[in-house]
């Protein structure tokens, strides 16, 4: 609740407008029944019709006053539950910004999925539907009850236990579905998880034959979710049918000792009307509360998700006073270096990276090479401070990347990941991502480095439409749209996470070919899995299980590496 009480904080304003509204609302239409039992009575005693009349124009007043205070009250709840909504999604989409890679993977995209767009719209819908009709349950429970004892005592006190009842019974029922809703934002996170695997993998589930498997992954997980919505319902059936009931017993109730109260010329017979009305406006007002009340517990649990995630400490964060590293001061001052580092995942039990020590100079090509799962990636990503050091420390133009801003360091460094990702939009635009202000000469020239001259059949060319993730272009053509994104950046670093892997042994040499006097001015970090790609390399990194056991050009290693030795055996016929 504490997130929910911070974001509504700047618009004190609008909720005592909403406030104003709402109780406008609830006074208009409590006067209605009061004006007219003081009608019934005049008309029975003696029959004046200037005195009904003029009633009856204060009537139609309240009624304006009730209604034009329920339209601006529903017009400002609407505001403010969009205002709340915006305001937590955008909150929980900028803490996962600031998150490291372990710290998202806690997470998970699904869940995170979930929490951005399910939970805050939960959340938005019960801000609104609870302002509407809960806020003014009590001032209506408390007026219609305090009127009903301005009339008679007993009458007042039999309206007291009705509603004592009702709000019993609705504490009841929103105990009761509380955990229920828990249980169904998970299922809606395990939803989303399988669902996005099945649209994503569903080449794999048919090459492999395993559509009737998935069907029955997937029904199990949406029958759980169905079995949890169906014991909410029956909650909701149960709160509806006893609403009415009691509403109804109510009346018959209030009718009887009305007409008994009469009898004993306790009151009036006009006053019978009034509590009538009284009690059916609170026990309206009560039994929409109650729908509204059943959704409470399930946005508290979607608060408390949001909460999670918009709370959590991000595992790595800048330094209280950043340093600004002004760059190598020569040539023999390396650009990016490891120092002795170490690294450990959270979850593991050893360490993933051991003594990795080397550097990258400018004018430099530097390659990593090793077998799967050798730590290769994990480099790359120590260096955009994705991750953190366990011991020892990574180097960034003469500073510790820890002293570092992130923002400073990742506008130094372009990367190619190693699942070259193109955003939904136009090639121009994902150009663009790597520098804002580029011209169309030097999208061109970029395209034209990286290989990219498909670009040019393509009708639209630069404003030829990408869908998500690149999916409408070819794997080496995703690689080198890629690869010509990170070259529109004026790098003092450039970092290729096995960025050649899907482009043909012709075009991978023509791009080294192409890169070398791009990049000229700047270190060159290669990550590979192919000799071919890293023959050149000024230096060659070789990893094996998170360790270094060679350190060279190809030649060297070739002559003293017997790791680098069999890698380049088994791709190249005696290794040359």
């Amino acid at each position: 609740m504490r997130l929910l009480l911070r974001t509504v904080k700047p618009y004190k304003a609008l909720v005592a407008a909403t406030l104003a509204a709402l109780l406008l609302d609830v006074a208009g239409t409590l006067y209605v029944p009061t004006m007219l039992a003081g009608m019934i009575n005049q008309a029975v005693s003696s029959g004046n019709t200037d005195f009904i009349a003029s009633q009856g124009l204060k009537m139609l007043i309240a009624c304006c006053c009730a209604s034009g205070g329920a339209l601006l009250g529903n017009y400002l709840c609407a505001r403010l539950a969009s205002y709340v909504g915006r305001d937590i999604r955008n909150a929980v989409y900028d803490a996962s910004l600031a998150y490291s890679g372990g710290d998202f993977e806690e997470f998970g995209t699904g869940s995170m999925i979930t929490r951005t767009l399910n939970d805050v719209n939960v959340i938005q819908q019960t801000v609104m539907l609870a302002t509407q009709a809960m806020l003014p349950v009590p001032i209506i429970c408390v007026m219609g009850t305090v009127l009903s004892f301005r009339i008679d005592a007993q009458m007042g006190a039999m309206m007291l236990a009705v509603v004592s009842v009702v709000m019993a019974f609705a504490v009841i029922a929103v105990r009761r579905a509380a955990p229920i809703f828990e249980k169904m934002q998970g299922f809606i996170d395990r939803m989303n998880v399988v669902l996005r695997e099945n649209i994503i993998g569903v080449r794999v589930i048919r090459a492999f034959g395993k559509e009737r498997h998935e069907e029955g992954r997937m029904g199990r997980v949406f029958n759980d979710y169905a079995d949890a919505a169906i014991k909410v319902n029956w909650i909701f059936a149960g709160v509806d049918c006893f609403s009415f009931c009691l509403m109804n017993i109510a009346e018959v109730l209030l009718m009887w000792l009305g007409g008994n109260r009469v009898g004993v010329h306790a009151m009036e017979i006009g006053n019978i009307s009034a509590v009538v009305e009284y009690a059916m406006l609170i026990m309206f007002y009560i039994m929409m509360a109650q729908f509204v009340a059943l959704m409470v517990p399930r946005a508290i649990v979607c608060l408390q998700r949001c909460a999670e995630v918009i709370e959590k400490k991000p595992g790595i964060v800048d330094a209280p006073a950043p340093v600004v590293a002004d760059g190598p001061r020569s040539d023999t001052e390396p650009v990016a270096a490891f120092d002795h580092v170490s690294f450990r995942f959270p979850d593991a039990d050893e360490d993933t990276l051991h003594d990795i020590d080397f550097s990258c100079h400018r004018g430099q090509t530097t390659a990593i090479i090793g077998s799967t799962g050798s730590g290769k990636s994990t480099i790359a990503k120590m260096l955009l401070r994705l991750h953190d050091a366990t011991d020892g420390s990574v180097l960034f133009a003469g500073a510790d990347v820890r002293s570092m801003a992130q923002r400073d360091i990742r506008e130094r460094i372009a990367y190619v990941p190693q699942r070259a990702w193109l955003f939904s939009g136009t090639i121009a635009s994902n150009l663009r991502d790597g520098r804002a202000d580029a011209t169309d000469t030097e999208m061109r020239h970029a395209l034209d480095v990286s290989q990219s001259d498909f670009v040019w059949g393509l009708p639209e060319r630069l404003d030829a439409p990408v869908a998500q993730g690149g999916t409408n272009f070819s794997g080496g053509q995703r690689q080198r749209l890629a690869i010509a994104r990170a070259l529109m950046k004026h790098a003092d670093l450039y970092v290729f996470d096995d960025s050649f892997s899907a482009l043909d042994f012709k075009t991978d040499a023509a791009l080294r070919r192409a890169l070398k006097p791009e990049t000229r001015n700047a270190a060159v970090l290669i990550i590979a899995q192919r000799i071919n790609t890293i023959l050149h390399a000024d230096q060659i990194v070789v990893l094996k299980d998170g360790r270094i056991v060679g350190k060279g050009t190809h030649g060297e290693l070739m002559e003293g590496c017997e790791v680098y030795r069999e890698i380049a055996e088994s791709q190249m016929k005696g290794g040359e």
